[in-house]
């Protein structure tokens, strides 16, 4: 499972409010969601990105409450994975249960910029700048959280389980 895109950079705290602002949750839609994402931090974010892009963030990523709109919204958005220096917990379980790929990497999140072309492998955890040519190495996930992402999030995995059976 890999991942390739276009970099979206973000600071510090960006919490789940500025990604999905509370006036959009109107609607179980996620793809609606996707229209207004990041708009209150970043009005052409959405007009920018592209299927398989990449976002970026420092520290405290999601935090604010505890809506999996959040994920949703970005994942809805195309972005295949999002690196940060670390994740408010609650946004972590809640990317998980919806499938959005997610690492903890403060190297990377120091050294990749906006625009730089990023590639993921998540069996090994190694981020690859393109760009800068530089290489980073964040934790992997276990196979059962892979296994899970893959599938499209905790939900589907669980189908696909019975389904299985």
């Amino acid at each position: 499972m890999n991942a390739q895109g276009i970099v979206h950079k973000y600071g510090d705290h960006v919490d789940t409010d500025v990604i999905i602002p509370a006036r959009y949750l109107n609607t179980p839609n996620a793809k609606e969601y996707a229209v207004h994402c990041m708009e209150d931090i970043d009005r052409d974010f959405v007009a920018r990105v592209r299927e398989g892009d990449i976002m970026v963030a420092g520290v405290n990523f999601g935090c604010g409450s505890s809506r999996e709109h959040a994920p949703a919204a970005i994942k809805a958005c195309g972005v295949s994975c999002v690196i940060a220096k670390n994740f408010a917990r609650i946004f972590y379980r809640n990317a998980i249960n919806i499938g959005l790929p997610i690492l903890e990497c403060p190297a990377a999140s120091e050294g990749i910029s906006a625009g730089d072309r990023v590639s993921v492998d998540f069996d090994t955890g190694v981020i690859t700048n393109v760009t800068k040519n530089e290489t980073y190495q964040a934790e992997p996930f276990p196979p059962f959280i892979r296994d899970m992402i893959q599938k499209g999030g905790l939900m589907a995995s669980l189908k696909a389980k019975e389904a299985a059976r």
